[in-house]
């Protein structure tokens, strides 16, 4: 028995990256995972990867009201409530205080910060007592990276909503959590690294997978510019999205049943020592 048999969690974000890694230790772990993300063929892939008889795809973008709607009309269908969910799903890219338009920022904080938020608050209905919400922050919300700015501030916006959510919801029992990503060695990662750091940088693939691009400068030559982020860190290496997928795993299960409003650092000491 896994620690989350018959349960049922929502991934967003879950067709690449940490949010593919959670949703098949989810599923390892007993839940039946409904992912959602905005390209269909991956999202298909992924539920081969997860599990046909553990996973759902619904294909959507959480900065669309309706979508979620239909993300959480197939959940409802189930009838057997919700249990677990993972807002993942986040977009990343670099631009300067100088360089910020209104664009860049619309489309970064319309994803992380109003996508999250109602991710979150359309789930409502279906959250059973005792549900556990784990929301997706960075490392980077903590320091000053240049021309990362608007990425930090959204994710910072998510540590704070994790503190008012657990407030607001622990009357149900319901636990709200962040965790803050370092480094992930991750689809969206590469992304990042190999453009330009521009307001026209491409978004990184529906997941927050580029929260610990520290200092990114845009270079054709990824593997060079991670040997670098490793080397910043105090492990030597970069992180692998499996270990962030263990933390929000214990973070769903009753393992954290008295830890509320925390955030959980899974960055190999990057902004600890």
């Amino acid at each position: 028995m896994g620690q989350l048999e018959g349960k049922t969690a929502v991934v967003t974000g879950g067709s690449t990256g940490i949010g593919l890694a959670t949703a098949v230790r989810l599923a390892a772990e007993g839940a039946h995972v409904f992912v959602t993300g905005r390209r269909r063929a991956e999202l298909d892939e992924a539920v081969e990867a997860i599990g046909p008889a553990r996973a759902t795809a619904v294909a959507g973008d959480i900065s669309e009201p309706a979508d979620l709607d239909r993300l959480y009309d197939a959940v409802r269908a189930r009838g057997r409530g919700l249990d677990v969910v993972f807002a993942n799903a986040g977009t990343a890219s670099f631009a300067t205080l100088e360089q910020i338009t209104e664009e860049h920022f619309d489309r970064i904080f319309g994803v992380n910060v109003r996508g999250t938020v109602f991710t979150v608050q359309k789930a409502l209905p279906l959250l059973n007592d005792g549900a556990s919400v784990i929301l997706n922050s960075s490392v980077r919300a903590d320091d000053g990276v240049a021309a990362f700015g608007v990425y930090a501030a959204s994710k910072a916006a998510i540590r704070s909503f994790a503190r008012t959510w657990a407030n607001e919801l622990k009357g149900r029992g319901i636990r709200v959590n962040a965790i803050s990503p370092g480094t992930i060695d991750t689809p969206g990662l590469d992304a990042v690294v190999a453009t330009p750091d521009t307001p026209d940088t491409p978004d990184t693939p529906d997941t927050a997978d580029a929260s610990g691009a520290a200092g990114a400068s845009g270079t054709a030559d990824a593997p060079v510019t991670k040997s670098q982020f490793a080397a910043a860190v105090p492990l030597g290496r970069i992180g692998r999205p499996d270990e962030v997928a263990d933390a929000v795993a214990f973070l769903a299960s009753e393992q954290s049943g008295f830890i509320l409003g925390a955030n959980l650092y899974v960055d190999g000491g990057e902004n600890q020592i």
